[in-house]
């Protein structure tokens, strides 16, 4: 056997060591059952968050639903996201990583990923709320499903949206750390804007990443 062939057969071991070795690293989870809000936190206005034809429905006052589940203990620090996602026309929404439940407001902690086609601000679907925006062109179009995907790892933050990158950003070493918004762990959430909105998410998954991944 040649060199080359044993260092290949080498690298092929240690790449399948590291999924074996990482908790349940290579398996994408569902976050939703398609049934109930089982894993599932709302703050304040908890009506605004119900399931129909496996899907969650996000409609009311403001309110955010954080997962609370059993997958890897509902703290991410690496991880790969997917869902798909529907607007309606002028409905706000967003995807929250390395955030923590809290009763009341605008989570304090973690990023938010924006859902918005035609909802009058002017940061549309894609961006990276405040951070790296989508002005005014959102990649999404009311009354479709989109194929929503979000990847963390290291300080590093990719958005795809329909599998077109939306986000390529890097928290740099000099970010406020008194800042909420910042690269740490935490779980996911769905927010419900305004009772104007209505957003459908379904077929939300996560695939948590060791610590080195790539």
């Amino acid at each position: 056997m040649t060199r080359k062939c044993v260092f290949m057969l080498l690298m092929s071991s240690l790449l399948v060591a590291g999924c074996q070795t990482a908790p349940k690293g290579c398996q994408w989870q569902s976050l939703f059952n398609g049934k109930t809000l089982d894993g599932w936190k709302a703050s304040e206005n908890k009506d605004t968050f119900t399931v129909r034809d496996g899907m969650i429905v996000v409609h009311g006052p403001r309110s955010h639903l954080f997962y609370v589940g059993p997958v890897n203990d509902a703290n991410f620090t690496n991880f790969e996201f997917k869902a798909q996602v529907m607007t309606q026309p002028s409905a706000n929404s967003g995807i929250y990583f390395h955030t923590a439940y809290q009763e009341t407001g605008w989570p304090d902690k973690g990023y938010e990923c924006q859902v918005n086609t035609t909802h009058s601000d002017r940061k549309k679907t894609g961006g990276l709320y405040s951070v790296q925006d989508m002005i005014d062109n959102a990649p999404s179009k009311d009354g479709e499903w989109f194929d929503y995907y979000i990847r963390v790892e290291g300080k590093h933050v990719i958005i795809r949206i329909n599998g077109h990158t939306t986000v390529a950003w890097t928290e740099p070493a000099d970010w406020p750390q008194t800042s909420g918004r910042k690269i740490s762990s935490g779980t996911i959430a769905l927010q419900g804007h305004d009772p104007k909105s209505i957003v459908y998410y379904k077929n939300i998954m996560i695939r948590p990443l060791p610590e080195h991944a790539w």
